[in-house]
């Protein structure tokens, strides 16, 4: 089930040279020779370096390979496959590399391997994260939001700079790297993080990305709150976003809305946000 172009044609290519050609891999195992089989004692060890494993396809001059077969002797010992009517006749056999995935399915326990592997994923995995973050309106604060500093009378409450939208945003990513959430990396217990820009936490966020081969396929991030008014500031906080996260603008989506006077936002209390990214991360990465 795991034939490869690249293995048949380099088949094909031996096949310039010799009369026969096939596909191995090298013996990686230790391998002891019993006389008596399990449960007997162990006779030598065999040296490896020149032994490999033969696999299929393999790939012979048909008139020659059909000449052995009509000419074999019944009563002789059966070949294995048909390279070994090739070596019998003293004929050169070319030996190419072959594949660990390229298993033959010839026992039960074949085709369960083969499952397995079948199973595995074959490219990057999407991997989705949702986060969630809001923070009270506090006096004497600026307001930072999505790493842009809007004019208001209050800013947010909050150990850093209390960016609502950027704190999401990183509890969405760590999320879907399955890497905790934002209070795991910077916690708000510890005073290097009182007031601190949180464009240090979303460039952190990023970099974890990075260090999992992943790529950050689009970030939707949705404002709530009664005041002040998002809309006229999107862009410049897209463009922020962007920069931070090193990806294109055309990634990053910011937008906003109300409760409809409804709960904590509705009265103008405070701030929250949703953020929601996809990524693509290679498998067991």
């Amino acid at each position: 089930p795991y034939l490869t172009l690249a293995l048949i044609e380099r088949v094909i290519a031996a096949l310039a040279r010799y009369r026969g050609a096939i596909p191995g891999v090298a013996v990686a195992d230790t391998l002891k020779h019993v006389a008596g089989g399990y449960g007997h004692p162990i006779g030598a060890t065999v040296p490896r370096e020149s032994l490999f494993r033969a696999q299929t396809p393999q790939g012979f001059d048909f008139a020659t390979l059909l000449a052995l077969h009509r000419s074999a002797d019944p009563a002789a010992e059966a070949a294995t496959d048909d390279a070994a009517l090739l070596e019998a006749a003293g004929l050169p056999v070319a030996l190419v590399e072959g594949d660990e995935d390229n298993i033959k399915l010839t026992y039960p326990e074949d085709y369960a391997r083969m499952e397995r592997l079948l199973s595995r994923p074959a490219g990057p995995i999407p991997r989705v994260g949702n986060g969630y973050d809001v923070h009270a309106f506090e006096t004497g604060r600026p307001l930072v939001l999505c790493g842009v500093t809007i004019p208001h009378d209050r800013g947010l409450a909050g150990h850093s700079d209390a960016d609502v939208g950027i704190h999401a945003l990183c509890d969405a990513i760590y999320g879907a790297l399955a890497e905790g959430d934002i209070g795991r990396h910077f916690p708000p217990s510890e005073a290097t993080w009182k007031d601190a820009d949180s464009a240090r936490f979303l460039i952190h966020a990023a970099g974890r990305i990075a260090a999992r081969g992943g790529i950050l396929c689009n970030a939707d991030l949705t404002l709530i709150c009664e005041f002040p008014k998002i809309t006229p500031h999107a862009p410049a906080m897209r463009a922020r976003l962007a920069e931070l996260l090193g990806v294109d603008i055309d990634l990053i989506s910011v937008k906003a809305t109300t409760s409809e006077r409804l709960g904590f936002t509705g009265r103008g209390e405070g701030i929250a946000c949703q953020a929601s990214v996809a990524l693509l991360v290679p498998a067991g990465k």
